[in-house]
């Protein structure tokens, strides 16, 4: 008897491929506009960068991306524009950082709480503004940012985690496990014909276009996909 793809079962949302929340700490939204007192810098299961721990002024804590050179005891600041200077750590938007800034934790629209540069030793630097705030990206990509799109300033922390070798398969598991990915994958044309379209054959090939359209079923939906034109009016 055969069984669904990987992409099928992914899709469906089990507990296999399901982000394990109750892991988590809190989410690594950047904190609200005022300052903070660094109180303790802690383990983010789920993620390779730590966490640090915020306490405002009136008692509140706040967990954020830990940057790089951060310790307890150090006081930062958040919001639209910072008098104290712009130190790592600090959090400002993009229309008052200066060109050359390395930041991360971007915004991609005000008040998302961050989209761009969160993993491990990742950052973005600030190239000109305008109307809207060009920052090249650590990909290389140069992307156009809204001036009032918050970013903290510095590279990410726990650059050097993943450094020492895996060594054993199971602790790939273990690693990946957290984040709710697969720690390998079995190509199409190794399986056999009842699980797969790609499977089957006296040897490992495709064996029909490998290309499929964008209406093809899901159980059919394997390969290269085909790209959903854009039916704008000309």
């Amino acid at each position: 008897m055969g069984k669904h793809i990987v992409a099928q079962r992914r899709g469906k949302g089990g507990l296999v491929y399901r982000s394990p929340s109750h892991r988590h700490i809190e989410s690594s939204k950047l904190p609200p506009e005022g300052k903070y007192k660094v109180v303790d810098i802690v383990h983010a299961p789920g993620r390779n960068a730590p966490y640090v721990k915020l306490r405002s002024e009136g008692g509140k804590q706040f967990y954020q991306i830990a940057y790089l050179g951060a310790f307890v005891g150090e006081e930062v600041a958040s919001g639209q524009s910072v008098e104290t200077g712009y130190k790592p750590g600090t959090t400002a938007t993009l229309g008052v950082l200066p060109d050359g800034m390395l930041i991360h934790n971007v915004e991609s629209t005000p008040g998302d709480g961050g989209k761009f540069c969160r993993t491990a030793g990742s950052s973005a630097i600030i190239i000109s503004h305008g109307e809207f705030v060009s920052v090249k990206l650590r990909s290389g990509k140069i992307r156009r940012f809204h001036p009032h799109c918050l970013a903290t300033v510095g590279i990410v922390a726990g650059s050097g985690a993943r450094d020492p070798p895996v060594l054993k398969a199971g602790n790939s598991v273990h690693f990946t496990r957290s984040r709710a990915k697969r720690p390998y994958s079995v190509r199409g044309v190794a399986m056999n014909a009842i699980n797969h379209p790609h499977g089957g054959g006296n040897h490992q090939h495709v064996g029909r276009p490998s290309t499929v359209g964008f209406k093809a079923p899901p159980g059919r939906k394997v390969g290269r996909l085909s790209k959903k034109k854009s039916r704008l009016a000309r």
